[in-house]
């Protein structure tokens, strides 16, 4: 039996998209014990994941901040780690390798298995599921899940919340984004919720579930605002509000990949930014729109794809 170690910091799309990923690697080292480095974020949602055997939360503190980097060091020496998988490929992680695995042949990351006749700015345009899916073939692994990741296991029971809200049938909205990413802001869901109830009356509930930093903001929806004691809902408490959804409309963020993976109907609108193709988000019930301008993408042409989905 070795010890495995995963590294995944965020966010919180990416930890949706890395879940078939470290399914396959749990898949591939079932007599071994693995381990997944996070960021405090995300460490009680991976203490929830079955295919960990435990979780090392990573402070990210500054590279210059020595004492850390040894006490850090001195943890993940003593679990004497026989391969390392790097989901997060970041600098970061790449700093990792060189200061705390200096002479480890074992680790797996995209830039170890960077196709030959490649460049690594090249291989990143290619979706993220697949570059997930080379890394770990090409680390000997069997893939099965990479290109299915099932978000499943994030969930947790919401019951009472369901009851308190009297959610039933409800359409769930994500209008928001962070302050810094204003170009993945579709401007026009108020328009949209007006289109839904012309049609729809009281079929379904209209419904957003806002962040800590988003509360304000959600008053501004013509929406009811799902909270938990007045304030936002977790992690778990948010995966399982939107496997519950009848369907979901959402900026490019990360509950938007979760609604992908969690096997939900619903739409992301994309604007300049990225491609719904670079970040496989698309699946058979989860679709995208991809524009130039969001600013241009009409409600009535939303509204539309929307309702194709629900017939």
């Amino acid at each position: 039996m070795s010890n495995i170690l995963i590294i995944k910091h965020g966010s919180l799309g990416d930890i949706a998209q890395a879940s078939g990923a470290i399914q396959d690697i749990f898949e591939n080292h079932k007599e071994d014990q693995i381990y997944l480095l996070t960021a405090k974020p995300y460490f009680d949602l991976f203490k929830k994941n079955p295919y960990l055997t435990d979780v090392i939360l990573d402070k990210r503190l500054s590279r210059f901040n020595l004492i850390y980097l040894f006490s850090l060091m001195r943890k993940l020496k003593k679990l004497n780690i026989f391969k390392v998988y790097d989901l997060q490929n970041s600098s970061r992680t790449s700093f990792y390798k060189k200061i705390l695995f200096p002479n480890s042949n074992n680790w797996s990351s995209s830039e170890t298995t960077l196709p030959k006749d490649k460049s690594k700015d090249e291989f990143d345009k290619n979706p993220v599921l697949n570059r997930f899916e080379h890394q770990l073939k090409t680390s000997g692994l069997r893939v099965i899940h990479t290109l299915r990741p099932d978000f499943s296991w994030g969930c947790t029971d919401i019951s009472k919340l369901m009851s308190d809200f009297d959610l039933k049938k409800y359409i769930l909205l994500f209008p928001f984004c962070s302050p810094h990413l204003a170009q993945k802001k579709w401007p026009y869901y108020n328009q949209l919720i007006k289109l839904i109830k012309g049609k729809y009356q009281d079929q379904y509930k209209i419904v957003v579930a806002p962040g800590p930093n988003e509360i304000t903001d959600a008053k501004e929806i013509n929406a009811e605002c799902i909270l938990d004691n007045e304030k936002s809902l977790n992690i778990s408490q948010l995966a399982s509000l939107i496997r519950g959804s009848s369907f979901v409309v959402a900026n490019d963020t990360g509950p938007a990949h979760m609604a992908a993976h969690l096997n939900v109907k619903g739409i992301t609108l994309y604007g300049s930014h990225t491609t719904a193709y670079k970040m496989s988000i698309e699946r058979e019930k989860f679709k995208a729109i991809q524009v130039n301008d969001l600013h241009r993408l009409t409600s009535e042409k939303v509204f539309e794809k929307m309702v194709i989905s629900l017939s």
